[in-house]
């Protein structure tokens, strides 16, 4: 909905209404591609270090596109049909526009606020925001709670992306209710990985990928390991120094036995997606907010360090693969 057919809209000050369309522009041009995406969340937190959700969400944009290049590698492309690629493509290419376009504009309108030293937070309803993200800002900027607001957008972020993704009914028959999505320790769907310049891979997957809840507690699990202290200056170090091409190689080529990549990248793969935004009604007000999604008693149930298990499922992946056409072929 374009803020003209706000029925608030013509309470707005033209500079006000002026930034409301610059935001816009701003978020339009940064939300072409998964590339994009994750650089404009990196090169934001980098300029803005209290946005630690900024880097969050580079850092798990990176595995998005990771996920959309793999289906189109040597392995997955024996493995799984082109409808079905293409259909998995455009499920990961929906989830992260909508995720930007809803979340970007809010980093946006926070750098506004910082400029002119005045919270302009009633300015979120014209963006698409829901009116739990309005009362969060307002709170962070009184007190300053990085790691509240942080939650905050992790528990918006998988909210805004349940009804027009999760529960949609083509992705619901299509993708999520298939066999092959449950084959999803192999598909990698839910497994998160943060690698090291030193060729480590650290991370989290969650069971139930769903449910929101479960979502919810997988972003504030990764979220405890990104900013570990032990861990995040390796993190920070790959993120500022390794190209994102959206191949596994880019951190592939750090593992001590070098492997040849065999993923491609995404910008010789995938062409450019025109989306179209359906409004939706606000998840807050039509769902209300789970006193558990705000709790930091977080259970890291298994090993944070991937390393050798990741090389161990790519192992037993393309073992598999190789069996089945060994089986399918003439």
């Amino acid at each position: 909905m374009s803020i003209t057919q706000n029925p608030q809209f013509h309470q707005l000050l033209d500079h006000e209404t002026e930034l409301i369309e610059r935001i816009r522009l701003q978020t339009d041009e940064n939300n072409l591609d998964n590339i994009s995406r994750t650089s404009a969340y990196l090169d934001f937190y980098l300029e803005y270090p209290e946005m630690i959700w900024a880097f969050l969400a580079s850092m798990v944009s990176r595995n998005g596109g990771y996920n959309m290049c793999d289906l189109e590698g040597d392995w997955f492309s024996k493995f799984l049909d082109p409808p079905i690629r293409k259909r998995l493509f455009l499920t990961y290419e929906r989830a992260n526009w909508l995720i930007f376009r809803d979340a970007y504009s809010q980093l946006l309108l926070y750098s506004y606020s910082t400029k002119k030293s005045l919270p302009m937070f009633h300015l979120l309803k014209f963006l698409d925001v829901s009116t739990f993200m309005e009362k969060e800002w307002k709170v962070f900027w009184e007190h300053g709670d990085k790691k509240r607001l942080m939650t905050a957008l992790i528990i918006n972020e998988q909210n805004v992306i349940h009804n027009p993704v999760i529960q949609h009914p083509i992705y619901k028959k299509r993708v999520f209710n298939t066999m092959m999505f449950s084959f999803e320790d192999h598909l990698h769907f839910s497994t998160v990985l943060f690698p090291t310049c030193e060729g480590e891979l650290y991370g989290a997957s969650v069971n139930g990928f769903k449910s929101v809840s479960k979502r919810i507690n997988l972003g504030k699990r990764l979220a405890s390991i990104l900013f570990d202290q032990r861990y995040y200056p390796l993190f920070l170090e790959f993120a500022i120094h390794t190209e994102h091409t959206a191949s596994r190689h880019d951190y592939e080529q750090y593992f001590v036995n070098q492997k040849k990549r065999d993923t491609p990248f995404l910008r010789c793969t995938y062409p450019i997606i025109q989306h179209h935004f359906h409004r939706q009604g606000d998840w807050y007000k039509e769902r209300g907010l789970r006193k558990k999604w705000f709790s930091q008693d977080l259970n890291h149930r298994h090993p944070v360090h991937l390393t050798q298990w990741y090389k161990k499922k790519q192992k037993q992946l393309h073992a598999m693969i190789s069996m089945k056409e060994l089986f399918t072929s003439d």
